[in-house]
């Protein structure tokens, strides 16, 4: 879902054809970065943790030769894209899933958003701190979705505490880092309890496709999904 709204951002921002210079920031083992690479783009990789940057390279290894020549992966983190690269090196920046393990976003927004080329998109997929009392309510632990309420952090699927994100928050700070809120999905809406590798016949995943689709950009289902997908464009 998260690829299908990044496309339809790209699409609507960038001329079509055009090959651009894509930094995922905590690419994890390179899914998102790799589909990008297939479409024809630039794509750098930046990821903190060997095991998974290996395991990234491992599976860029089988590629064909003219994708692994525009995959470039790089061992560090979204705190040090200074020391990596010289501002307007991108077109867009991803950042999925990174947010909820930084203690202080604002500056590693800001960095985010100074390796953006004018007009450049900046894409975050955060958890929503306003839903927090969503997954624990709906699964029935009402005395924790009580406490969701009056903290930014939860526990997750790992059994780590992590932090949550406001939209309000970053609708200022990227404001202030001039790379202001140009659109915003929820994701996982309503299967945020669905089990992970759970498969569903054919049909049925065009419905939950389609569900999730809809809800992401409509009020009140977006407000209270588990994620947010926010995109920001460098001013």
């Amino acid at each position: 879902m998260v690829a299908r709204q990044l496309d339809e951002q790209m699409a609507g921002r960038f001329p079509v054809g055009r090959r651009l210079r894509i930094l995922d920031v905590g690419m994890g083992r390179g899914v998102q970065a790799l589909r990008l690479a297939r479409a024809g783009h630039s794509l750098t990789g930046l990821e903190p943790d060997p095991e998974l940057l290996s395991a990234a390279r491992e599976v860029l290894a089988g590629e064909p030769e003219g994708i692994r020549e525009r995959v470039r992966l790089i061992e560090g983190d979204g705190r040090e894209t200074g020391v990596h690269f010289l501002p307007g090196s991108f077109d867009v920046v991803l950042c999925h899933g990174v947010l909820m393990h930084v203690e202080e976003p604002d500056p590693v927004l800001a960095g985010l958003a100074r390796m953006l080329a004018p007009g450049g998109l900046l894409s975050l997929l955060v958890r929503n701190a306003d839903a927090l009392a969503m997954r624990p309510g709906l699964c029935g632990d009402f005395g924790a979705a009580l406490e969701a309420f009056d903290t930014p952090t939860y526990t997750d699927r790992l059994g780590a505490t992590v932090r949550a994100d406001r939209l309000d928050a970053l609708r200022a700070t990227l404001a202030g880092i001039a790379a202001p809120l140009h659109a915003w999905y929820g994701v996982r809406v309503f299967t945020d309890n669905v089990a992970e590798g759970t498969e569903l016949p054919a049909d049925e995943l065009e419905r939950v496709l389609a569900l999730e689709d809809r809800a992401a950009r409509t009020d009140p289902y977006r407000s209270v999904a588990a994620l947010l997908h926010l995109c920001g464009v460098r001013g």
